[in-house]
């Protein structure tokens, strides 16, 4: 099967080839025609098997069919974070880039006024929830055009806590609408979800529970204090094209891509704190390959889909199953082998069984012995943590003086 079978637009077909896509993945070939003939479509695959395209690619058939509609958007697609949105809106733009059909994104750490007036002249609208319910608070926006709703990655916009701002889009949408739900991972609240907002869909449902084939999974027993050491270890002798690392909080995502640049590493870091503009320039340093490694958060690190990524660490273990599934898709995509590497402490084994159940991944955590020389230097670079100032009289406020003694004569 090619994408002709499609019977799409020739201007898509042309745009498509020119993106170097060759042959649909599942989720593509059973989905696409799905939303072209106007299903509701409910679509579970993992990370990395193509689902923007599976959308996108009928959606602007779609439009074109019906390019007498005017400019005002008819598609809304809701993405959890900006890089997400980021993504999926340059996925339109490529894809749409003979058709004329304009796509914009909105979303938070930049300015308002643009993304105002990107709804009067794009057909379709890539937007982060928080920032649309922004703007449909100061009546800058009108959905009253929008007859294509899609969710992608449900699971993490709901693990987020968008589910107020979501309810307070659907309220602004018309009832009569093509609803299309992408998600990676089927938790029960994706399903209730789903049958909240879907009417009659169709299930496409590629190995959400299997893990990838591409990819490789190793686990390496270690303690919190000889991480370092051991992620040092693993780099020196893993050969590799980029990295990424995930941390569990953002003050350590920073930390440790500091203490990895001192060590020599290209490494730079992407976490909820930073500017757009810095992260674009983390993010598209990494992409480039300036940057080798980054380290990275589970929100900051939605939707980076960079082709150099051969391995990804867990140097803390996420907290879900579905952590896990949306970390390691990010390596091993389209095809591409790629390697998921996890360090595993005593508190983590819980966590790894249910991983490895789950997934159904059968690969036992082995033990690397650190050369104590190698785990000693480590030690010696890790940072001092800061101490605050003491306020000295405000830590004496209230005391009672002590008593002196007499003066010596």
């Amino acid at each position: 099967m090619t994408f002709t079978t499609f019977s799409f637009d020739q201007r898509i077909n042309a745009s498509v080839e020119a993106c170097g896509y060759q042959a649909p993945t599942p989720i593509q070939s059973q989905t696409i025609p799905l939303i072209l003939q106007g299903h509701d479509v409910m679509g579970l695959a993992q990370t990395g098997t193509g689902k923007t395209a599976a959308f996108a690619l009928p959606i602007l058939q779609r439009l074109l069919a019906k390019r007498s509609a005017g400019n005002a958007p008819s598609v809304l697609v809701l993405a959890p974070t900006r890089e997400l949105a980021q993504q999926i809106n340059e996925n339109f733009t490529a894809f749409a880039r003979r058709t004329g059909i304009r796509s914009s994104v909105v979303m938070g750490g930049v300015g308002m006024k643009p993304q105002i007036k990107a709804f009067k002249s794009s057909q379709v609208i890539v937007a982060c929830p928080g920032r649309l319910v922004g703007l449909m608070a100061q009546n800058a926006v009108n959905l009253s055009a929008i007859d294509t709703l899609v969710l992608d990655e449900a699971d993490r916009m709901l693990d987020m806590g968008f589910m107020p701002d979501i309810k307070r889009i659907l309220a602004q949408l018309p009832a009569k609408r093509q609803n299309l739900l992408f998600s990676a991972t089927m938790p029960n609240s994706i399903r209730v979800f789903a049958e909240r907002i879907l009417s009659d869909p169709k299930t496409v449902r590629i190995n959400t529970a299997k893990p990838v084939t591409s990819i490789e999974h190793a686990f390496y027993n270690t303690c919190n204090s000889e991480k370092n050491a051991l992620l040092e270890n693993l780099i020196k002798n893993t050969e590799h094209q980029s990295m990424l690392i995930f941390t569990r909080t953002k003050h350590k995502a920073k930390s440790l891509a500091r203490r990895l640049s001192q060590n020599g590493h290209n490494a730079t870091f992407l976490q909820g704190n930073m500017s757009q503009r810095q992260r674009e320039n983390a993010l598209n340093g990494f992409r480039s390959g300036r940057f080798s490694i980054m380290v990275a958060t589970d929100i900051a690190a939605r939707g980076i889909d960079c082709d150099r990524i051969s391995h990804v660490i867990n140097y803390d273990m996420p907290d879900t199953v579905e952590a896990y599934t949306h970390r390691t898709g990010r390596t091993g995509r389209a095809g591409r082998s790629g390697k998921a590497i996890s360090l595993v402490t005593r508190d983590d084994a819980a966590q790894l069984r249910a991983i490895q159940r789950t997934m159904n991944i059968s690969v036992k955590p082995q033990s690397v012995q650190i050369p104590v020389e190698e785990r000693d230097r480590n030690e010696r670079k890790a940072p001092r943590p800061r101490r605050k100032p003491v306020n000295r009289s405000a830590a004496n406020k209230g005391r009672t003086p002590a008593r002196r003694g007499p003066r010596a004569a």
